[in-house]
């Protein structure tokens, strides 16, 4: 078959890609970015897959090396089902948090296509990977991949030494509390390197030779202290164990009684993951409005070059269009606030306000308005905001308007909607703020803590839940989850509702009851 012979300049023509192809392209991309946006990147790994090891992909989370879990194999059924019905498409890329960072291109992608989501993926999700103050905080992009590398063969050698369904009840009760898995106040310790990974593979050899069943046969200690005492006990018990504890499974890993080295280390395993995770789940907003702008101002640079065709462009920009479209809240395909529409437009509006600011924006962003050099403003922002910060500081008036944004006041014992905060300068501001609110997961997700338990005694474990604005906890989610934190814990687990602002105890549920 006869090539169409390229113009001089492009970089490519026509809709079929090769591995060439697509080494210029991203060559081409890289430059630019470098020299338009002053982007610092990790070294890029580009892989090619099919839809089928997408949907494969979309099942494990997003990575290529993840160990065996029923849940996965339901997601994906789930999500093959409604590719197949047309009810939903495939990610044109998936890219993973990782040193080089990973980028996966689906083979059925036109070669415009595939310089376009290069730019979005290897370019702007990878900047944001590397700068962002969250991923370099609370992951190790260096150690992930030889992390999981290590976790799935480790989970695979438990599930040959002690059977698929002693590895599946762990693994079941460490996912069921995943959201509580986490360190949200004070960084996690990093990763293992090779050494210390070996020395743990040793450590737990050595545990499970000497290990002792023995003990569990004891009855428990009788509770022999005095009233008097009880106070300066619970003081001690809490001091020693470090409450209150924010993350569950880091507390049940090294305080269960019952627990053999071998679950522990998958419990370990099972927070790793989550606390990897931890930092995407703050920065939606941000990470895919950076790639999204990124990969709309390089591909704009390219054609304004002349190093792409009018056709490419045109399908770039179906292909953008698509990918930022926000449904009307009346439109039945609304879901909520896209966060790459959002997100492209506050990082273009900075971009506005910095060349081209009213007298509006002199007022609400003086630091940064008249300013010129936007790169500089959009860099930082990148790296030093959350989604919740991003918003609180720089959604603009001028966006609300654009948005047609507004709060409803809706209690439930009113019979009745109320708009609250309507376009003035009040209203802007609890606009904003109610906006940020909603992108604070410590306000979205329950405050669940480890707050007492006594290791010589009873060892009941205590938790309590802070209740915020008089929110509960569904009682069903709630029982499960106290049944999966039993199992781990091994003996009575009690949970508490205390009122946040009151300190009031509103309800209390013991595992023993569920």
């Amino acid at each position: 078959m006869a090539r169409t012979a390229s113009k001089p300049g492009l970089l490519f023509s026509g809709s079929d890609w090769d591995f060439q192809k697509l080494s210029q392209a991203y060559e081409a991309i890289a430059a630019i970015a470098v020299e338009e946006l002053k982007l610092d990147t990790y070294p890029v790994q580009m892989e090619i897959i099919s839809s089928q090891q997408m949907l494969d992909a979309y099942s494990s989370v997003g990575m290529p090396l993840m160990y065996r879990h029923w849940s996965f194999g339901k997601h994906f059924l789930y999500q093959d089902f409604l590719y197949r019905k047309g009810g939903r498409g495939l990610a044109y890329e998936l890219v993973i948090n990782s040193n080089p960072c990973i980028v996966y291109l689906m083979e059925e992608n036109t070669m415009a296509l595939q310089a376009l989501v290069t730019a979005h993926a290897a370019l702007g999700h990878n900047h944001f990977f590397k700068n962002n103050h969250l991923f370099q905080q609370w992951t190790d992009a260096g150690g992930i991949l030889s992390y999981l590398e290590f976790a799935k063969g480790y989970i695979a050698r438990c599930e040959e030494r002690h059977g698929l369904s002693a590895v599946e009840s762990i693994l079941d009760s460490a996912h069921a509390l995943m959201e509580q898995g986490v360190f949200r106040y004070h960084r996690p310790p990093k990763l293992s390197s090779e050494r210390r990974r070996e020395g743990l593979r040793e450590r737990l050899e050595y545990e499970e030779r000497s290990y002792n069943d023995l003990w569990r046969t004891l009855p428990p200690s009788q509770d022999t202290s005095k009233s008097e005492k009880k106070d300066e006990g619970l003081t001690e018990r809490k001091k020693s164990l470090n409450l209150p504890e924010e993350n569950l499974l880091y507390f049940l890993e090294k305080n269960s009684l019952v627990l053999e080295p071998w679950q522990r280390e998958i419990i370990r395993i099972v927070r790793v993951v989550a606390q990897y995770f931890y930092p995407q789940r703050q920065t939606q907003v941000m990470n895919e409005g950076c790639a999204t702008f990124v990969h709309y101002t390089l591909m704009n640079a390219l054609f304004d070059r002349g190093q792409i065709s009018e056709g490419a462009m045109l399908e770039v920009l179906r292909n953008h269009s698509n990918v930022i479209f926000q449904p009307a809240f009346d439109d039945p395909r609304f879901s909520g606030i896209n966060p790459y529409a959002l997100g492209l437009d506050m990082m273009q509006d900075i971009q506005r306000i910095s060349i081209e600011p009213t007298a509006e924006d002199r007022d609400w962003f003086p630091d940064i308005a008249g300013r010129g050099d936007w790169r500089d403003v959009l860099l930082d922002a990148w790296a030093n905001h959350r989604d919740e910060s991003f918003v609180r500081q720089h959604l603009s008036p001028a966006l609300i308007r654009k948005w047609r944004m507004f709060v409803l006041a809706d209690q439930a014992d009113d019979s009745h909607y109320e708009v609250a905060s309507i376009h003035n300068e009040r209203g802007y501001q609890k606009i904003r703020a109610a906006l940020a609110q909603s992108y604070d997961i410590g306000a979205s997700r329950p405050d669940i803590q480890v707050v007492d338990v006594d290791l010589l005694g009873n060892r009941h474990l205590r938790l309590q839940h802070k209740v915020k604005e008089g929110v509960l906890l569904d009682n069903g989610s709630r029982d499960a989850t106290l049944r999966h934190i039993r199992s781990l814990w091994g003996y009575e687990v009690s949970l508490a509702s205390v009122d946040a602002e009151t300190g009031a105890t509103l309800n209390e549920r013991s595992s023993n009851d569920c």
